[in-house]
């Protein structure tokens, strides 16, 4: 099955690693013309610069930070100006890890910031050309923790929750108008975000990341971490039109981690 997203304009939210970069790389492969979006400008130039161009792709980066919604609102509110897209990636970089007897309102606030106002807001203004192209893919990168949640995440569990049943909704209202709406709920991935937790896991154990690492790909029936490409096929798949009956759902990509149905 050839995936073509020839001629099609992306948005890639958190892609200067991780999951988000691996999306935005299969994404250009597929032949789309893939904006990239971080805090972090060296290296989205430098992946920008590495993205294939043979299919004539024409791709930029846009520096934004997450984590500031009034900065973030100003920067995303001036591409969207001069801009349209038909594909959004909405992905983010994740809030600190914690319990619940560990985190306070204000936390709750920074984490809904983070996670679900900058994704509500990005996805209304790509929405107004997507409605007058009768045509687009949002995607949302969620967590498995939103089925069964993970004590440690008490923030990501909460908030991205949230993400995923505001995105059931959205899926209804446009789904008249060509548009799908799912989310990816996502695994285990050998991330930086993946290491950072693991390393403080492993302090508060006191014991070696290793162990804690083995002890991660024992719980995954697949035996093993997921590998941030495998990510970006997911994502493609869904992005072109051969996923244009699929909406409303959120897809695991867990290696069998997840109990529930």
């Amino acid at each position: 099955m050839n995936i073509s997203l020839l001629g099609k304009n992306a948005l890639v939210g958190g892609s200067s690693g991780g999951i988000g970069k691996a999306i935005a790389i299969q994404l250009a492969e597929s032949g789309a013309s893939v904006t990239l979006m971080s805090r972090s400008a060296d290296k989205l130039e430098k992946i920008v610069a590495d993205l294939p161009i043979d299919k004539g792709q024409n791709h930029a980066f846009l520096v934004v930070d997450f984590s500031n919604y009034e900065e973030y609102k100003r920067t995303i509110t001036n591409f969207f100006a001069t801009n349209s897209i038909d594909i959004l990636i909405n992905n983010t970089q994740g809030p600190a890890a914690g319990n619940a007897l560990e985190k306070n309102v204000a936390d709750y606030q920074q984490a809904f910031n983070l996670l679900f106002k900058t994704v509500v807001l990005t996805t209304t203004l790509a929405l107004e050309q997507m409605q007058k192209n009768k045509w687009g893919r949002i995607i949302n990168v969620a967590s498995v923790s939103v089925k069964e949640p993970l004590s440690y995440l008490a923030l990501s569990n909460s908030i991205r929750a949230a993400v995923v049943t505001w995105a059931k909704s959205l899926a209804t209202d446009v789904g008249k108008d060509n548009i799908t709406v799912n989310s990816i709920l996502t695994g285990y991935f050998d991330t930086e975000r993946i290491t950072q937790l693991n390393a403080k896991k492993a302090e508060q154990l006191g014991i070696p990341q290793k162990e804690v690492r083995s002890e991660m790909e024992s719980k995954v029936p697949a035996k093993r971490i997921g590998n941030p490409n495998e990510y970006g096929y997911l994502a493609a798949f869904l992005a072109s039109e051969k996923a244009a009956y699929i909406t409303g759902i959120q897809i695991p990509i867990d290696g069998g981690l997840l109990k529930s149905l």
